[in-house]
């Protein structure tokens, strides 16, 4: 059936339920404004839903959780701020892709659901390429993107990897989603790189 399959987006408020992220996430945006020489903007960060007809996961980047990461669909992990740091549990992050699994504070997400995807291919291809997702550090430009790796890199790099434009992603008015670019420009220089060895596997 139709309504079994479908790629959902959600875009959340930077720091919704937590007072001090969202405090953290005005500064850096004034900063960052003030240096760009244009006017701030709402920060969001974003987290998909998939569904396939076994049931509805839950894609996103969390901090690192006491008890079974496997219960709660954790599939890849990075260290936040310095790698070295990354020994520590609270200065780690988990990439989950949890069967049945909540996105917290999804209430609060605005304009959202964007539906991104309505086949099952593409539900299907969307979980299959969750592993293999790059995990840098977080909060970083390890990879040379141009901008640091967060959640919103994941969803991205995910979206173009899949066949799906990015730009369908609608960010809400007057908002912004650092880090989004860098899973773009990351997606697209790996599908680059397969071309030209594909190209020179022919030429041989």
């Amino acid at each position: 059936m139709a309504d079994e399959a479908a790629v959902d987006l959600y875009w959340l408020p930077l720091g919704a339920g937590g007072h001090s992220v969202r405090l953290n996430g005005r500064v850096f945006e004034a900063v960052a404004a003030r240096l760009a020489h244009r006017t701030r903007c709402d920060l969001y960060h974003s987290a998909l839903q998939v569904h396939v007809p076994e049931g509805r996961y839950a894609i996103e980047v969390t901090p690192v959780f006491t008890g079974d990461a496997a219960e709660r669909g954790v599939v890849a992990g990075g260290a936040v701020g310095a790698r070295a740091a990354g020994r520590l549990r609270i200065f780690r992050y988990e990439v989950r892709r949890w069967l049945g699994g909540e996105i917290p504070d999804l209430a609060e997400a605005v304009e959202s659901p964007q539906r991104l995807a309505g086949d099952l291919a593409t539900a299907r291809r969307v979980l299959e390429l969750v592993p293999q997702v790059p995990t840098p550090v977080w909060g970083r430009d390890e990879l040379r993107a141009g901008e640091m790796w967060n959640s919103n890199s994941l969803v991205s790099w995910l979206l173009v990897q899949a066949g799906l434009p990015p730009e369908s992603a609608r960010l809400p008015a007057r908002g912004r989603a650092p880090g989004w670019d860098a899973g773009i420009v990351v997606a697209r220089r790996s599908a680059a790189r397969t071309s030209r060895r594909g190209a020179g596997t022919l030429r041989a």
